[in-house]
């Protein structure tokens, strides 16, 4: 007799819980439905900033699979259609179509939560006016493109210096407008130390991007045809043609919380090792509404990223379709980009070693992408964090040009594998002029970070 599986999103770790379960279950033995609110599926949220700033030329590249494919593969994903309430006791769920207003219930023998995150929009007046935008889904991308073809005026605000912060701003510059961004924080990129953050905002005032740091916006205001017109802050007023938000996003998880499943500090739903729902042994979640563990510090944390919500939903399937996998947890590792500069961590940043109560000592180094005679070498700064006693690696960021975002990899492998700094020293990296000095940033990080630690006792 066949089992039913219902998946709730139709995105990244939903899509591919549903696709991995598929493979391995035929729709003889599992039936999969899944149900997503938006109009499209399996898509790539990630790429919207490139799709605005024109690198990505059309919006279909953004869409890896279809909702007539994954139907194509025996998978019921009904688009357009809200769940609304998880009835757990009764196995069920409710949803109703967007389109044509009617409710339904479908029973589940197996389920998946994959109802992403939710963007932080606050509570500010004039959030709501035409030309506001956040950047969240693919019909949010078209409505900013939309709005950015029927506004005259070349100036843009940029609300939150986050990754979606700045990828936007440099979205909207290379569209011709005059940019400036807000962030409530000391530096721009609060992911980063503040002194590496400055490094970010220095790199960004000279590619012409306006980045006033410590301004906490007040209030949008409108012209007189209901438009944004300008944003407010405490301390001033700056002209806006239109808005974009990035002020990040929190687990969406107002069902699962109606439904008294399990939740974490940060908002997010609770899961074991195969990314099972804590206590519940049919209900699976995975993607941006759950929490994680931090391999570093040991703790849960809510890391929002397409690549962990794409490993979920494979682990998922595959518990599901009778195979066995386990999502051990993460390390933290992110890049991005402002025009020509390369933005990337991994691990702890300092504020976050205090917090879990570590000792540790930091080093700063400045290096060159290639051998320093070689074309094209480009400045490089590093800076490491290691635990103090034990030289254990905690976390390593990077600012720089052409070839620095991606050597994080290197790092996160290193805290994956537990490494100290000084064994990181003997790393067997690949070497040749074009590529690298013949001492890696990385490495040549790793080597202070171990004086910094034998100093310190």
């Amino acid at each position: 007799m066949s089992e039913r599986l219902v998946v709730i999103g139709g995105d990244a770790a939903g899509m591919s819980a549903a696709s991995q379960a598929r493979r391995l279950r035929s729709a003889g033995e599992l039936e999969i439905v899944a149900f997503e609110r938006g109009h499209f599926s399996s898509y790539s949220a990630c790429g919207i900033p490139y799709w605005v700033g024109g690198d990505v030329a059309a919006r279909g590249e953004l869409i890896a699979r279809s909702p007539e494919e994954h139907r194509a593969r025996d998978i019921d994903l009904r688009m357009r259609t809200e769940v609304t309430a998880i009835d757990v006791p009764g196995r069920r769920v409710l949803s109703r179509d967007l389109d044509a207003g009617t409710e339904a219930w479908t029973d589940f023998d197996k389920l998946v939560i994959a109802t992403g995150a939710r963007p932080l929009r606050p509570p500010l007046p004039g959030i709501d006016a035409p030309g506001v935008h956040g950047v969240q889904t693919l019909d949010d991308g078209q409505a900013l493109l939309d709005s950015l073809e029927r506004t005259p005026g070349r100036r843009a605000v940029v609300v939150g210096a986050g990754y979606i912060g700045v990828e936007m701003a440099e979205a909207l510059l290379a569209r011709g407008y005059d940019v400036t961004v807000l962030t409530r924080g000391e530096q721009p990129m609060a992911t980063l130390d503040p002194d590496m953050g400055r490094l970010v905002h220095r790199a960004m005032d000279g590619l012409g991007i306006t980045t006033v740091a410590s301004a906490e916006v007040t209030k949008i205001l409108t012209g007189a045809d209901g438009r944004v017109r300008a944003v407010a802050t405490a301390a001033d007023e700056y002209p806006a043609d239109v808005v974009v938000l990035g002020t990040g996003v929190v687990p969406e998880t107002s069902l699962a919380r109606a439904a008294g499943l399990p939740l974490g500090a940060h908002g997010g739903l609770l899961t074991d090792l195969a990314m099972r729902v804590r206590g519940h042994e049919d209900i699976w979640a995975g993607g941006d509404c759950v929490e994680v563990l931090d391999l570093v510090s040991g703790r849960e944390r809510h890391v929002p990223l397409g690549t962990h919500a794409n490993k979920h939903g494979q682990v998922i399937g595959a518990n599901i379709g009778g195979d066995y996998a386990t999502f051990p947890g993460v390390v933290g590792t992110a890049v991005s980009k402002v025009c020509d500069l390369e933005i990337a961590r991994t691990g702890l940043r300092e504020k976050d070693a205090r917090e879990v109560g570590l000792r540790f000592v930091t080093v700063t180094v400045e290096s060159t992408s290639r051998a320093g005679y070689y074309p094209g070498a480009a400045p490089m700064t590093v800076k490491m964090l290691a635990e103090r006693r034990t030289g254990r690696l905690l976390g390593v960021q990077i600012v720089g040009r052409e070839g620095a975002a991606k050597r994080v990899d290197i790092a996160a492998v290193a805290l994956t594998a537990g490494m100290t700094v000084e064994a990181m020293t003997a790393l067997d990296l690949g070497y040749a002029p074009p590529f690298s000095p013949v001492w890696d940033p990385v490495l040549i990080a790793a080597r202070k970070a171990t004086a910094a630690v034998r100093a310190a006792g």
